[in-house]
């Protein structure tokens, strides 16, 4: 599985200077305003980058003012680098980013890049595959060489994952279109349309997310999935109680129990996103439901790369030092930490990771 060993980041809101190396889960723990948040937003950024939509996308956040580390006044450029490896063969994908006199960027170099780690070690540098130069928009997805299309399947692909929105207009609760399932949408708009194509097409993975789901909600019974028969086009979520022949749809769960199904079809589904990206997905949830969660990202990370924002002492405590990221503010500007267990080994004989982060000994102060 080819996967996202190291993200380097400059000058990107509150993120000056760092580079992340990066494993198979990676939870980032820190207070508010850190910049948890600003990194899991990188990948929607370098998302819409590649998909055509910098100009875009930039305006609707405020402008190139916004997004640069202090504004162009403190930072006169943007720049990503990111490197994927499978085994000794390596490729990744750099961009340099100018801001321009309208408040948008300029593409100043997008290059691909290559390296065959076993006949050309380091210090051997990777090969360069230039990709544009001084334009407004990516050149990626016009771009024929392989590497070039490999760090493009790769940068669409990532979707931040936000199940925060319950409310009675979410989207997650209205009807929707029935062939809506090549993929679980971001805020989950589409989940009864995707949990119908696994109850249709792939039930061994439907009865899985049912089972789970009946761990922290005793009173669950099944989903009822089919199309609407005024409609056979559209869906709607819809589910039965133990006992009980009674009608109810996505407004009869509570929040906590609504996201919890959302996390459950993300990380049990058939083909899970190369990288599922997570900002706080503990919001809501029972305690119960969170050491859950924890099991079930563990689990998804043998098949995904899972990076996950949080705040949750009661979800730190699920995992070891080598899971977790350090997230702080330094002299105006983010700072990550990879914890180790070699670090924390005298410690961890007597506290938890939670209790020892609650105490400040891990930084990150909740």
């Amino acid at each position: 599985m080819r996967r996202l060993e190291k993200l380097s980041i400059r000058n990107y809101k509150s993120i000056q200077d760092q580079t992340l190396e990066l494993g198979q889960l990676n939870v980032f723990i820190g207070g508010n305003g850190v910049g948890k948040s600003n990194l899991i937003s990188v990948f929607r950024f370098l998302r819409e980058v590649v998909t055509q939509n910098l100009a875009g996308y930039t305006a609707t956040k405020g402008g190139a003012e916004t997004l640069l580390h202090f504004g162009r006044k403190i930072s006169k450029s943007m720049s990503f680098s990111l490197e994927f490896a499978e085994g000794d063969k390596a490729n990744g994908y750099n961009l340099w980013l100018l801001p321009t006199d309208d408040d948008s960027f300029l593409i100043q170099v997008e290059q691909a890049t290559y390296q065959d780690k076993k006949r050309y070690p380091p210090p051997h540098k990777p090969f360069d595959i230039p990709v544009a130069a001084n334009v407004r928009e990516s050149g990626l997805r016009e771009h024929p060489h392989q590497c070039a299309q490999q760090a493009l399947s790769a940068l669409e692909s990532y979707r931040v994952y936000h199940f925060h929105d319950t409310s009675d207009s979410a989207p997650m609760k209205a009807t929707g279109a029935i062939d809506d399932n090549r993929f679980l949408q971001p805020q989950a708009e589409n989940l009864a349309a995707f949990l119908y194509w696994m109850q249709e097409k792939k039930p061994d993975h439907y009865r899985t997310i049912v089972d789970t789901v009946r761990q922290i909600a005793p009173f669950f019974d099944d989903f009822r999935l089919a199309p609407s028969r005024l409609n056979e086009s559209r869906i709607r979520l819809e589910w039965r109680e133990k006992g009980s022949d009674a009608y109810f749809n996505a407004h009869a769960l509570s929040d906590g129990t609504l996201r919890f199904i959302c996390l459950a079809t993300l990380l049990l589904q058939p083909e899970p996103p190369a990288v599922v990206l997570l900002d706080e997905p503990e919001l809501g949830l029972h305690p119960a439901a969170v050491s859950l969660l924890a099991d079930l990202l563990s689990s998804s990370s043998t098949e995904s790369q899972v990076l996950v924002a949080t705040q949750s002492v009661t979800l730190v405590n699920q995992f070891g030092p080598d899971d977790i990221w350090a997230v702080d503010r330094q002299d105006h500007a983010t700072i990550f930490r990879h914890l180790s267990n070699e670090d924390m080994g005298q410690w961890l004989d007597d506290y938890s990771l939670g209790e020892l982060w609650e105490k400040n000994l891990l930084g990150a102060r909740p």
